[in-house]
């Protein structure tokens, strides 16, 4: 510690402004917030039970929202294809319309594309990019008539045959009623994110019972973090959707399939290989559908009409092989059953793939999960023929490489690699498939990763301007304690020392010294105040002590705090520097903080990154 200069060890007068009459305390120097502790953070703050309540209300109506989308979908099949009223479960290919069924789709596309351009634009794609956005570039605040536009647009399109699943737009729909709540209920915008993820999370396990897998795609597609203040209300929502589910349709694997041996490692690495294949098929599926989107963008017409232009398209391939019309959750599990002929996967899900790619470009309301899946399942089982074929010492099993490469396709396009692997878990409950998908994963992953920046999720966004975070990693300020970051050579000033002399040192230093804020020292060496540069030199003239320049609350923090708490109380008091002080009385300053202090400290992150 440097004192500017020798003072008088006297007492200053004692009149107003002195450091001994300074409205200077303990509580008011070291402002701590509810989330500090006095060495770290706490993991919640008071606020987090309100946010689980409220988490939990967006679960049960996710949960009580789902099926109604489910029988609405249903309704929609059985007018469009059958011409009855029924809220019974049917599946379009078992039509007997002919080639008359090739207007059906067209015809939803038609509704759909109206209610887009008279209703509301977010309810084109498949959801999950458009909330991807709101909780990037718009707090998280969702629409409010998304909340029935979504699904009723999706039941339209998925009920008149489109190829889509209904778990993209009820997890678009639960993150709405999220939002929605979030923007009734005074809370923050990050409270608010919290709550959309929790709503998009319920959404998902109420329709396929995957509490864990839905919590992780939250993660990784919507909360870009992993925090336990976060991760617990998702978790609370997701589980409250997966008790009613289970109550309402029982706990019955989504995906049934017959149980498989325990692979060995000749069969780990064919699976590994299907993953690897599947990322590199994940990164050509995401660029086919932009290549398509973007062909649909040169047509001399508005998007409007671009539904019912890709419904043509659906109704005819639906026509060559019904079974590409709907959600095809049973082609799902034929594949992965083994019940699917060679020749039926590649008719059934490439023509799948065809359909769902231009349907999805056009602009349509519908889901991405279950087209991925039927499209990696069908990839997986033909990969996995073959090598049983040319080596079978390998031992691996065509059904499991399916399995491997649905989650595979899916999280090579998505990057939602845990909630791929762990969804193929929950949906087939099928122990012995945890090392074949966990290698399968992990090379779609690294394969995708490498070739492509963005994902299908990402694409449409980033296009837009909007940067998605990659990676989540520690803030690497939180992680700096201020005894280590701080800047420990501290110019102060004595409180009792007189405006005229300190004017005259500050007129003495070099030109362009950095320190233009100084801390005040009482008689003890304790510290009773601030002052910056430009407070003493615009001060009248005279001998009145710079005690009586330190008017405005001091903010300061502790040596044991991180720099990322000193950053955050520098911009909620819009300050450029902070005197650290230690703990115990009197506080005395060790040292001192500036926001080129938090720059600097960003020097042993990057050299961490760079080769010895």
């Amino acid at each position: 510690m440097q004192p500017a200069q020798p003072t008088p060890t006297a007492t200053p007068p004692a009149h107003a402004g002195t450091s001994s009459e300074l409205p200077i305390s303990p509580s008011l120097i070291v402002e701590l917030d509810d989330a500090g502790v006095e060495h770290g953070e706490r993991i919640y703050d008071a606020r987090v039970p309100l946010v689980c309540a409220l988490a939990a209300a967006a679960g049960v109506a996710a949960a009580f929202v789902a099926p109604v989308l489910v029988r609405l979908i249903a309704a929609v099949t059985n007018l469009s294809f059958y011409g009855r009223l029924s809220l019974a479960p049917a599946s379009p290919w078992q039509h007997a319309l002919g080639v008359g069924v090739v207007a059906v789709p067209a015809l939803g596309g038609l509704i759909v594309g109206f209610m887009a351009r008279f209703g509301s634009e977010a309810i084109r794609g498949h959801g999950i990019p458009e909330a991807m956005e709101q909780v990037l570039t718009n707090e998280s605040r969702i629409a409010p008539r998304l909340t029935w536009l979504k699904p009723v647009s999706a039941a339209i399109a998925i009920g008149t045959g489109g190829p889509f699943g209904a778990e993209g737009p009820i997890i678009a729909t639960g993150g709405a009623l999220g939002s929605l709540i979030g923007q009734r209920v005074r809370v923050t915008a990050e409270e608010r994110k919290t709550l959309l993820a929790a709503g998009a999370a319920a959404g998902m396990t109420a329709i396929f019972g995957t509490p864990v897998s839905a919590v992780l795609l939250a993660v990784e597609l919507l909360l870009f973090e992993l925090r336990p203040a976060s991760l617990v209300p998702v978790a609370i929502a997701s589980s409250i959707a997966g008790a009613l589910r289970y109550a309402l349709v029982g706990g019955e694997p989504f995906f049934a399939m017959p149980a498989v041996a325990s692979p060995h490692a000749a069969a780990i690495a064919v699976y590994a290989a299907v993953g690897a294949i599947s990322g590199l098929a994940a990164v050509g599926v995401t660029r086919l559908v932009y290549a398509t989107e973007d062909a649909f963008a040169k047509l001399p017409v508005h998007w409007m009409w671009w539904p019912a232009l890709g419904g043509l398209v659906v109704g005819f391939v639906g026509w060559i092989e019904p079974r590409t019309l709907g959600v095809g959750y049973e082609n799902i599990s034929d594949v992965l059953s083994g019940n699917l002929l060679l020749s039926g996967v590649v008719l059934v899900c490439g023509l799948k793939f065809v359909s769902w790619t231009i349907a999805l470009a056009s602009g349509t309301s519908g889901g991405t999960l279950a087209p991925l899946f039927t499209v990696g399942g069908g990839l997986g089982a033909l990969l996995g023929a073959a090598a049983a074929a040319l080596l079978p010492q390998a031992g691996a099993d065509p059904r499991v490489a399916a399995l491997v490469g649905m989650a595979a396709l899916f999280g090579g396009a998505s990057r939602a690699f845990l909630a791929s692997v762990v969804f193929c878990l929950e949906t087939t409950l099928e122990p012995h498939a945890i090392l074949p998908l966990l290698a399968g994963g992990t090379a779609a992953m690294l394969v995708a990763g490498l070739l492509a920046p963005t994902t299908i999720m990402t694409e449409k966004i980033a296009r837009r301007g909007v940067r998605v975070p990659s990676v989540y990693v520690p803030d690497f300020l939180d992680s700096v304690l201020l005894r280590d970051g701080a800047t420990r050579d501290v110019v102060s000033l004595r409180a009792e020392q007189t405006i005229d002399a300190a004017r005259a040192w500050l007129r003495s230093r070099e030109r362009g010294a950095r320190h233009q804020g100084f801390p005040l020292l009482d008689a003890r060496g304790a510290l009773a105040g601030f002052v910056t540069a430009r407070e003493v030199t615009e001060a009248p003239e005279g001998s009145a002590p710079l005690a009586t320049l330190a008017r405005r609350r001091v903010v300061t923090a502790f040596e044991d705090e991180s720099l990322r708490r000193a950053a955050d109380r520098m911009v909620d008091h819009d300050v450029g520097r902070l005197p650290v002080v230690s703990r115990g009385e009197p506080w005395r300053v060790v040292g001192i903080v500036t926001r080129s202090d938090l720059l600097a400290a960003h020097r042993r992150r990057l050299a961490a990154r760079r080769l010895g």
